[in-house]
């Protein structure tokens, strides 16, 4: 007989025999007198007679005596057990602990062992049983060796794991198995054993799944999951002809499956699975007389086995599985550490937008608004930076777009507005006899919608005393035009305070000129892609007459509807000549100055005027 340890079994799964091991005992005790003159044991006819597969085992662990039930159940005569090694008949030894245990019952240092054995028989045949050893009673020596079949309930135990750990629709292996396997093939013993070391994942749902649950019922939604495991079944298949192992297919709930490549050899292998995976649901599915057509989406992570989590995996999955549906679906993208770094940092920068606008962390530079007919700063505009303690300085693309999604811009714009004005102030105060400088201040359509800007603006202006034509609200093209209802309402009020409304990065969005002659509008400003478009200097490249033609046209209209003309990203001498000559009003842009602190701007208010450029 051969055997493989299963651990120990529960006394409960025992067969109620009506004579018990008890019952053998205690005839061993009032027999031993008689086994002393040489006569048969009193044991013997209850021994003989039991249902319980029984048998004496000697202090050396050989059988003494073997019952008909105990021959009947190992498919070997009861003669044919006597002097054999019982640890050989009922693979006590295959495992350091069962022959410890073992060897102590035989020397009467431990009380017993009980164990779960898979047998085989002489005729191939397999059976479970549940082997006790205990010490005979008497003086006698050696043990008493019981052994019941519990095949049945260990298939009876194994059909109900299969039903817990799989998934009715599919068959497949469902979320429970799927997180056993990824833990085991994470444990350490698993994958040092292993001759990679490393664990690859495809996790993907259908394309569009509910809309077929929506239209056409869950019956059919239903037999669309069981295809699709059908083909991801034999996809995994394939790929395990040539490979170790077979990848193991998964449905983790509703349209979402996994394919789990233990051992694996590198990215190349995964991502060619996932390749694989689109290829075969790109055939349509007939169900039922409907024919539907569905693709998915991939998330596809690849990694050293040792460090990682189940967890961390499956978030990594799911983290890639969510690019791939951004970046288009019906294909698979591949776990990229960086890109989720920026996701993570953007998170965390998201979490904290609100709190940090309390503690102060927000503090503003500005950038000179040059005249272009003489080089005098005629004004600034403010430009917010996040001080943040763990990143450090942020430009505003690194948090703006946060602030509008979760609606922390209108206490920021709020902010921002009060500090450029109470700034700009400041310094028409410390320079009574200069032309006060205006400050231009960036709104987001948010503030217009979910505050009160034109209140918010009235309130501040009447704190700091800033006079409404020093003021300038710069928004963007995409959100000015089509205006309508409270926008529009907002932007008439704000300019019949005074107030000057500029639209920024003009001409890269609707640039509908009909409809921007009857917005309140008194300032454009041009998009820097038109001015890169101009002749630099030293570079050697030809201009772009296209760019100067429309950039003249567009000043040209402006002028016409009474406009003024802001060009931004001005960075040589000769960008701001040819600005200059077509009658551009007012440059910005590095040639004049990056944007700096407001000591720096007070500093500039001092000094003498920016060169002219030629054109």
């Amino acid at each position: 007989m051969s055997g493989t340890s299963e651990g120990p079994t529960p006394a409960a799964d025992l067969d109620r025999s009506a004579v018990t091991v008890s019952d053998i005992k205690a005839s061993t005790r009032r027999g031993a007198a008689e086994e002393t003159d040489g006569g048969p044991p009193a044991y013997r006819s209850v021994f003989a007679a039991a249902p319980l597969a029984m048998a004496v085992v000697d202090r050396d662990g050989l059988v003494a005596d073997a019952n008909e039930a105990l021959g009947g159940l190992l498919g070997v005569g009861p003669a044919g057990l006597v002097g054999r090694s019982a640890a050989d008949l009922l693979d006590l030894s295959s495992d350091a602990r069962a022959r410890h245990a073992y060897r102590e019952v035989l020397r009467g240092r431990q009380a017993e062992l009980r164990c779960t054995r898979r047998l085989k028989r002489p005729d191939g045949r397999s059976l479970w049983a549940q082997v006790t050893v205990a010490p005979l009673d008497g003086g006698t020596g050696g043990v008493l060796l019981s052994v019941t079949d519990v095949s049945g309930h260990r298939e009876l135990q194994a059909r109900l794991r299969h039903l817990q750990m799989h998934d009715p629709v599919t068959r497949l292996p469902n979320r429970t198995l799927f997180f056993e396997r990824v833990t085991g093939a994470l444990e350490a013993e698993s994958f040092e054993r292993s001759g990679t070391g490393r664990i690859g994942l495809c996790y993907l749902d259908l394309d569009g799944f509910k809309a077929v649950n929506d239209t056409l019922g869950h019956r059919v939604g239903d037999q669309l999951l069981a295809a699709v495991a059908e083909r991801l079944t034999a996809c995994a298949q394939e790929a395990g002809r040539t490979r170790p192992g077979v990848p193991l297919v998964a449905r983790l709930g509703g349209d979402e499956f996994a394919l789990l490549v233990e051992d694996s050899t590198g990215t190349e292998q995964v991502a060619d699975l996932a390749e694989s995976v689109l290829k075969s649901l790109q055939a349509p599915f007939d169900l039922s007389g409907q024919r539907l057509n569905v693709s998915a989406s991939i998330g596809v992570v690849e990694r050293h086995a040792a460090g990682t989590t189940a967890t961390g995996l499956m978030q990594a999955a799911d983290t890639t599985l969510y690019w791939a549906k951004v970046d288009g679906k019906d294909r698979w993208t591949l776990f990229d550490p960086e890109r989720n770094a920026h996701l993570m940092t953007r998170q965390a920068l998201a979490s904290t937008l609100r709190p940090a606008i309390e503690r102060g962390e927000f503090r503003l530079d500005y950038q000179p608004l040059v005249g272009m007919s003489d080089g005098r700063l005629r004004g600034v505009e403010a430009l917010v930076r996040w001080d943040h303690p763990r990143f450090g300085l942020l430009p505003p693309n690194r948090f703006v777009a946060l602030a509008e999604e979760d609606g922390s811009i209108v206490p920021l714009g709020r902010w921002v507005l009060a500090t450029a004005c109470r700034q700009a102030r400041a310094w028409q105060l410390a320079r009574p006899d200069d032309p006060p400088l205006f400050v231009s201040v960036n709104v987001a359509v948010r503030q217009v919608w979910d505050s009160d800007l034109v209140a918010d603006v009235a309130e501040i202006l009447a704190e700091t005393g800033l006079d409404p034509s020093l003021l300038q609200l710069e928004l963007t093209e995409s959100a000015v035009m089509g205006s309508a209802g409270r926008p529009l309402q907002a932007l008439q009020a704000l300019s019949d305070m005074g107030v000057n409304i500029a639209i920024d990065d003009f001409g890269t969005g609707y640039s509908n000129l009909a409809y921007l002659s009857r917005l309140p509008v008194s300032v454009l400003k041009l998009d820097g892609s038109f001015v890169r478009g101009f002749q630099y200097e030293g570079t050697g490249a030809p201009p772009n007459p296209a760019d100067e033609v429309v950039v003249e046209a567009m000043i040209a209209l402006a002028h016409r509807l009474g406009l003024t003309v802001t060009a931004e990203c001005v960075e040589t001498p000769a960008q701001a000549g040819r600005l200059r000559r077509i009658g551009c009003d007012t440059g910005q842009g590095w040639l004049y100055s990056r944007p700096v602190s407001p000591d720096r701007i007070s500093e500039l208010m001092a000094g003498a005027s920016y060169a002219v450029g030629n054109p």
